[in-house]
């Protein structure tokens, strides 16, 4: 595959794509593993450090955190030197941490080496979308993105339902061990077969990295497309941090039923991810935003009615699978269209829309943790306001694109 940005595939290069978009799929899904895989292991480690869940629930806050900070580290060094070299040293950190994960002593250490993980995990979700940005054209990327969800949606099916699992048979410290082999597996893959999309650039300055992430959120579109987003994914945020304490401890779902209700919502969202793929051959992507942001906003609603009536499992269940599959739509032309007019600095404006993604991310995390005491709904009652929000600075911030955008 060159590096010419394409907007269609051939059938003589079809398979190629195929193997390329699964190596950026392995790479974006260290974060979603490390994230899902321990959720059913809440209640084991918060025993093993005679703590609460909600102290647990820090760790994932922090986790955020080190993925909105991680971003920005390695957004302008991308552009800078080439895509690989980045790569390799999140891809130390993050095989290292884990490894530290496993030993830690108490759970103020584990918060702390938690967020150092996800700087290393960060390093592929940045790489990965800038590399996209190098090879498709707005259109095209967005689809890419759409084959993106469908490889990554396996970590959420699979992850709880594994990581429950191995903590039943070897504890929840094997998770970081298992995932730290995969770091080390993922290394050598990528340094056998994944190519260099953009090499070294000697115009781009790491002193300037502040002036051009400026500069990129100075972009009204990108600024539009970003936020919308990032508070659209906020929702699926408040549901990874607020559903085991939900589902678990309110609902008495066993850590097991819990798992296997995980994974029915991300084959929600890979199912709509490849509708996705499938309308991107007939409408532009921000078209197909245009509709499906309303969607989100409706089913967002219906969200915030079964928390104020608090109603049973059932009424939380339907609009949260209907929010969560609704993002496959969302969430793909969104990062399209927010890297649409970042041909030049693909590596910075990832790293900017990502850290600003996982910044709301962060801040909503802490928030369903702290509206937790005051009501079992707090998952719901921050999803039933995600929707809206997204909608609503959507439409604020429109203005006339030119008929090539995303």
């Amino acid at each position: 595959m060159s590096g010419t940005q394409r907007d269609s595939f051939t059938v003589s290069d079809s398979a190629r794509f195929d193997f390329v978009v699964i190596i950026l799929a392995l790479l974006t899904a260290f974060a979603p593993l490390s994230i899902d895989m321990y959720l059913p292991a809440f209640t084991a480690i918060a025993a093993d450090y005679q703590t609460d869940t909600h102290r647990v629930e820090l760790s994932l806050s922090a986790f955020f955190f080190g993925l909105f900070i991680g971003q920005l580290l390695y957004g302008t060094a991308t552009d800078k030197f080439g895509r690989k070299k980045p790569l390799y040293i999140g891809l130390a950190i993050y095989v290292v941490t884990s490894i530290a994960c496993a030993w830690a002593p108490d759970i103020e250490w584990l918060i702390v080496l938690r967020f150092f993980q996800a700087i290393g995990a960060c390093a592929g979700i940045v790489i990965a979308r800038a590399v996209v940005r190098d090879l498709y054209t707005p259109q095209a990327s967005a689809r890419v993105f759409s084959f993106l969800i469908l490889v990554m949606g396996v970590a959420p099916i699979l992850a709880p339902l594994f990581g429950n699992y191995v903590t039943e048979w070897f504890g929840w410290r094997a998770i970081f061990w298992i995932v730290s082999v995969l770091g080390v597996a993922c290394a050598f893959v990528i340094h056998l077969v994944l190519p260099e999309t953009r090499g070294r650039r000697y115009d781009v300055r790491m002193r300037h990295s502040g002036r051009t992430y400026w500069d990129v959120l100075k972009d009204r579109s990108f600024l539009r497309y970003s936020l919308t987003g990032g508070i659209a994914q906020a929702g699926l945020f408040a549901y990874i941090t607020g559903s085991p304490l939900m589902f678990i401890e309110l609902f008495d779902f066993t850590p097991s039923a819990y798992s296997w209700l995980f994974g029915a919502n991300a084959v929600g969202i890979i199912g709509f991810s490849q509708l996705n793929g499938w309308l991107l051959k007939y409408y532009p992507a921000r078209k197909i935003l245009n509709v499906s942001l309303p969607i989100l906003a409706v089913v967002s609603v219906g969200m915030a009615v079964a928390a104020y009536v608090k109603a049973p499992v059932w009424g939380i269940l339907v609009p949260l699978f209907a929010y969560i599959s609704t993002l496959g739509l969302v969430f793909p032309n969104a990062m399209a269209g927010a890297l649409a007019n970042q041909q030049e600095r693909a590596g910075s404006a990832s790293a900017v829309t990502g850290s600003l993604q996982f910044l709301i991310a962060g801040l909503v995390s802490m928030g369903v943790n702290s509206v937790s005491g005051l009501t079992d709904y707090a998952m719901a009652w921050v999803i039933g306001s995600t929707g809206i929000i997204a909608v609503v600075t959507y439409r604020l911030m429109r203005y006339e694109e030119p008929e090539s955008a995303a």
